[in-house]
């Protein structure tokens, strides 16, 4: 029996990069004839491009109920950002309560997104179930569902280096490659992620962005129970991919000059390098890249953006200034250099890009599996190296651009992994491996699909009410 319609609540946490999955994640509900309403938090120091964004976002969605959070101001505004959101997400808790009680209809469930742990209490408060929707990698939440129980045992990360870390159930990770936020064991930024990974066992269950075929070791582990030694693991449902179909972002928008470029182009012969709204070079860094396209004799599709330092100033990158001499020229009858945005959802499934350089994102990395489009990963903040060796070591969908540990990435290194993912064997056995995750992502969302099954499941469990917040996962 079909489950009734629902009204759920979506809680997203800080920033445009949690905000987008929500988004995808009410887009998914609706489809299935449930009511969504994005509860978001409206910080009194909010950045203007994330107004801009959630403006832009509730014009193009005019079925989503956007509605925003009064939140107070930060207690200790010269904190990291991470304790900064931490606090004020925390902080809002009232504002929320509050909402959730005007509600015309107590909502269904309350969905959470990973750090936003604290709105568990409100949860409880109101006997409202609650979930996690997990953005990012099942592979992930393995490792940040059991790092409150492994790290105390072990060193600082940054003082290990290469030295393996052991989650179990799990590929061994360097140390290198684990969050940027928990490399100092001692610090606050790690004591906020390991509070806000301990809670999440704290739900009655995990929506992850991901398909079963994907991350089958990941999901041997958290089913079996391993990465939380000390309670009940909540039930992991994948409802992936959920990513953007490649529609335009709003109504009318004009289309972007990069897809006509794209579309003079042969199949499958141009390299798509683009790196997000915070994926900003050093100018020696972006020369280095330029020389790499040059002499990899690719054709290429590149968004730039101006370095971190002169953003302020020079908002708009000075390409002349910041790319060799000359180069735009050399490479103009083959390559197209954009400044800051293109359309990312719309490039990756056009039929002329062959290869995605990529900050190993997760919402990126699914856009690319459901295109078919290989991947050389090149992370630079926040998850991504991790992400980097779930999808190059254990699911074989990317390869990795070596010295990004470092801080720079030499034109030798950019040019061969392009040579190499464009026109050698190993090349082409990745190409094969994307096409079968292609298939396989497309069915595990079709009638019948695992995804599709397991968010039935989801629905299924919270009519019957059959598991408290906290729930067992089996």
């Amino acid at each position: 029996m079909a489950a009734s319609a629902k009204t759920f609540v979506l809680y997203p946490s800080l920033g445009v990069g949690h905000l987008i999955p929500m988004v995808e994640l009410a887009k998914h509900l609706l489809r299935r004839g449930h009511s969504a309403v994005l509860a978001v938090v409206d910080p009194p120091d909010g950045d203007p491009a994330s107004a801009a964004a959630v403006a832009r976002l509730a014009a193009a969605n005019p079925s989503i109920a956007f509605r925003l959070l009064p939140a107070p101001p930060s207690p200790d505004p010269a904190a990291h950002p991470v304790r900064r959101a931490h606090d004020t997400l925390r902080l809002t808790n009232p504002a929320l309560r509050a909402f959730l009680r005007s509600l015309p209809a107590p909502a269904h469930a309350l969905l959470l997104d990973m750090f936003c742990v604290d709105a568990l209490d409100v949860a409880a408060d109101l006997a409202l179930p609650a979930y996690f929707f997990f953005a990012s990698a099942a592979s992930d939440l393995a490792v940040f569902l059991n790092l409150p129980y492994l790290y105390p045992g072990l060193p600082s990360f940054r003082d290990t280096g290469d030295a393996l870390v052991r989650c179990p159930g799990m590929p061994p990770i360097r140390a290198v490659d684990m969050l940027v936020t928990v490399q100092d064991k001692e610090s606050d930024l790690t004591k906020v992620r390991l509070y806000q990974f301990k809670r999440i066992a704290e739900a009655r269950g995990v929506l992850v962005n991901t398909f079963d075929w994907l991350e089958p070791t990941a999901l041997k582990a958290l089913a079996g129970g391993v990465c939380v030694p000390d309670r009940p693991t909540p039930r992991v449902y994948c409802i992936g991919p959920l990513v953007n179909g490649g529609e335009a972002s709003g109504g009318g928008e004009k289309r972007h000059e990069c897809l006509a470029w794209l579309d003079a182009q042969p199949e499958k012969s141009v390299v798509f390098l683009c790196f997000g709204s915070k994926g900003a070079f050093s100018a020696a860094q972006l020369k280095e890249i330029a020389r790499g396209l040059e002499s990899s004799g690719h054709r290429f599709l590149w968004a730039v953006r101006s370095p971190p330092e002169e953003q302020r100033e020079f908002p708009e990158p000075d390409l002349d200034r910041l790319l060799p001499a000359g180069f735009l020229e050399r490479t103009r009858g083959r390559g197209m250099v954009v400044k800051n945005w293109v359309p990312q959802a719309e490039v990756v499934r056009h039929e002329a890009v062959g290869a995605f350089v990529t900050h190993c994102g997760w919402n990126s990395a699914l856009e690319a599996i459901m295109s078919g489009l290989p991947m050389i990963c090149w992370p630079l903040y926040a998850e991504q190296a991790q992400n980097k060796v779930f999808m190059v070591e254990e699911m074989k969908i990317a390869v990795a651009l070596e010295g990004y540990e470092k801080g720079t990435v030499k034109a030798e290194e950019i040019e061969a992994k392009l040579r190499l993912v464009m026109g050698t064997e190993e090349g082409g056995k990745l190409r094969e491996m994307l096409s079968a995750a292609r298939k396989m992502a497309s069915d595990a969302i079709g009638d019948g699909g695992s995804s599709e099954v397991a968010f039935a499941r989801f629905l299924s469990d919270l009519e019957n009410g059959s598991m408290e917040n906290g729930g067992c996962n089996n």
